[in-house]
């Protein structure tokens, strides 16, 4: 050590080194457990995506078995359906289709949408008047008739009415169908009524509300003497041209329903083109055929095809529509006035729907089947009416009672037991997964939709035919009125080509043919069940979206009924336009024709009609 001038020997100092750990040991022990956990991610990684390849592979697969069996069952229940089909076209080419007379035709189509329907007084022709007073009401009725006849009184008669607040929407239908009762015999008369009150509801709606409102509902007596007047000028068209395809599109439905199980208490069905009447479980069924003798009828046996899950009731109906094919619907007997006996040996035994050796499952008790009877295929029964005597009388009272004692003690179901409170609380402890399983299981039924639209699609595309073909037969009725509103459209700047359009399809297919489409039996003389009309309903909302301007922007959360036929509405909105530019383009008829033609729809068909007293 040197300081200043002196110098000093001290010695050697060591110092003791620090113990740090090599490079050599810290970057291995860093990376390699680094490497192992990106070398077991990436195969995780790896084997997942393999999985998830591998299922993707395998739903894909399944959905293109799916698609595959789907385009199978449409072709061959096609042509099973075509062929089944042929005793029906048979009957129809020889005339055997059950149009209903112009009176019943007109009666429901005037007073079944209205009030009591099948009770009303104009349709039974049941006036109860004393004795006393009927020459008194016949003179006062004969006097009010010829007020009728005054346009002036009859004008303002009806806004009289119409000003009046309990005059409410269902009060004026049935008045108008009233008036276009009372009319019938002089429809010209009638027509310029109808044209006066037109004219004034479109100022209205021209000037003070939106056009494209008018003639939507019948929320005014006119528009429901509309829709009267196009029921009555167009009866002889529905029976020369749209009748039979109509006719053909209800029974190919009724037959596609009626070939899987329908449950008798929830109205739901394997096969229907409506989502929400569809059967969402797997019935276990089989096809019979039955060999039926009608007892009384002579010893010929009707082979009849029903199903082993059919109730009793539903077997009968199956039955009676085969026996008597031939009679219409009000002719044949009813369900409840026949009796089902099977003869599997020497003994009978009568099937019902519910009788003691029903099978109870907790406090649900199912509706009997022929499977509960264990009826095999070509078993032979007999079908026999019941007598109106007293015994039988006192035997059917007892049976009715019984069942209703029945039905009374427990809970009836046929093919799907409702949940019930012990059900809920079983569901409520039950896993995410198993719902979510049910849901999507739920949802591949809807499948049987697309097989049933499939089978039906010709069927449907010729009613649609008939209807919107103006190269074909175009009533006068029809010409008539079109060119009535092009004309008063002129007249209003406001008045577009969409809302001509909008008039013309609420006047004519939304006013008449969606009626007459979903009441096949305002034509016919037809029983329509109510999954029957649960697909016509999906059939006539197709024709109706036809019919409008608007675009329908479709998605997943779209309606099943509108996503089934969205491949055809635009082919369906072509067939409109066309037929309204088809119309437009045919030869205009005159006031002078037209009256013509309304003197003879009245020479001919006046007499149908009942007018008390007018």
């Amino acid at each position: 050590i040197k300081f200043g001038k002196g110098e000093w020997v001290i010695g050697s100092v060591q110092y003791e080194k620090k113990n740090d750990l090599s490079l050599y040991i810290i970057i291995p022990a860093v990376i390699v457990p680094m490497l192992i956990i990106i070398i077991i991610s990436v195969y995780c990684y790896r084997r997942k995506s393999q999985q998830a390849e591998r299922e993707y592979e395998k739903v894909k697969h399944q959905l293109e078995n799916l698609e595959e069996s789907v385009r199978d069952r449409c072709k061959k229940e096609f042509t099973d359906l075509m062929i089944e089909m042929e005793d029906h076209t048979n009957e129809l080419s020889e005339g055997r289709i059950p149009f209903l007379d112009y009176k019943t035709y007109t009666d429901r189509v005037f007073f079944l949408p209205s009030k009591d329907g099948a009770n009303d007084v104009m349709i039974t022709g049941k006036l109860d008047i004393p004795e006393a007073r009927r020459a008194t009401v016949s003179q006062a009725l004969n006097q009010f008739s010829n007020l009728l006849n005054s346009k002036t009184f009859l004008i303002n008669f009806i806004r009289t009415l119409e000003r009046s607040h309990d005059f409410n929407a269902r009060a004026k239908v049935y008045f108008a169908s009233l008036l276009t009762v009372a009319l019938h015999g002089k429809l010209e008369y009638y027509t310029d009524i109808m044209r006066t009150l037109l004219l004034e509801l479109m100022e209205e709606y021209v000037h003070s509300k939106n056009p494209k409102l008018m003639l939507r509902r019948s929320e005014t007596v006119v528009e429901r003497m509309l829709c009267n007047w196009m029921s009555i000028c167009l009866y002889q068209f529905l029976k020369d041209t749209a009748g039979e395809p109509l006719y053909k599109l209800f029974r190919a439905i009724k037959h596609q329903i009626e070939k899987g199980p329908v449950d008798a208490r929830v109205k739901k069905a394997k096969y229907t083109l409506n989502d929400t009447g569809l059967l969402g479980d797997d019935v276990e069924y089989s096809v019979l055929t039955l060999q039926v003798l009608v007892q009384g009828e002579g010893p010929d046996v009707t082979p009849v095809k029903v199903l082993s899950c059919d109730t009793i009731s539903q077997v009968k109906e199956k039955i009676i529509e085969q026996v008597y094919r031939n009679l219409p619907y009000s002719q044949r007997p009813k369900v409840d006035s026949v009796t089902l006996e099977w003869r599997p040996g020497s003994t009978g035994q009568i099937l019902s729907d519910l009788d003691l050796t029903s099978q109870k499952e907790g406090r649900w008790k199912r509706i009997n089947t022929l499977a509960h009877y264990n009826v095999r295929d070509n078993a032979t029964l007999v079908l026999s009416r019941l007598l109106h005597t007293q015994q039988n009388y006192d035997q059917n009272q007892e049976n009715h009672e019984e069942r209703n004692a029945l039905l009374d003690d427990d809970k009836v179901f046929h093919l799907v037991r409702p949940t019930d409170e012990l059900d809920e609380i079983k569901s409520k402890r039950g896993s995410i997964k198993d719902k979510s399983m049910t849901k999507a299981i739920t949802e591949i039924y809807l499948t049987r939709l697309l097989s049933v639209k499939g089978t039906l699609q010709q069927f449907v595309d010729d009613f649609f035919r008939s209807v919107l073909c103006s190269v074909s037969v175009v009533p006068p009725a029809v010409k008539y009125f079109f060119d009535f509103l092009d004309e008063q459209a002129l007249k209003h700047n406001n008045v577009d080509e969409e809302t001509i359009h909008i008039w013309k399809t609420n006047s004519l297919p939304l006013r008449f043919w969606v009626n007459i489409l979903k009441n096949p039996h305002f034509t016919f003389d037809v029983h329509v069940s109510e999954v029957v009309d649960a697909s016509l309903s999906v059939i006539a909302q197709t024709f109706m979206d036809a019919c409008t301007k608007s675009e329908h922007k479709l998605s997943r959360d779209s309606p099943s009924n509108k996503l089934l036929y969205a491949k055809e509405i635009s082919t369906y909105k072509k067939m409109v336009d066309d037929y309204y530019k088809g119309i437009r383009q045919m030869v205009s008829v005159s006031d002078q024709d037209m009256n013509t033609h309304l003197a003879e729809v009245s020479r001919v068909r006046d007499t149908a009609v009942i007018i008390f007293g007018l």
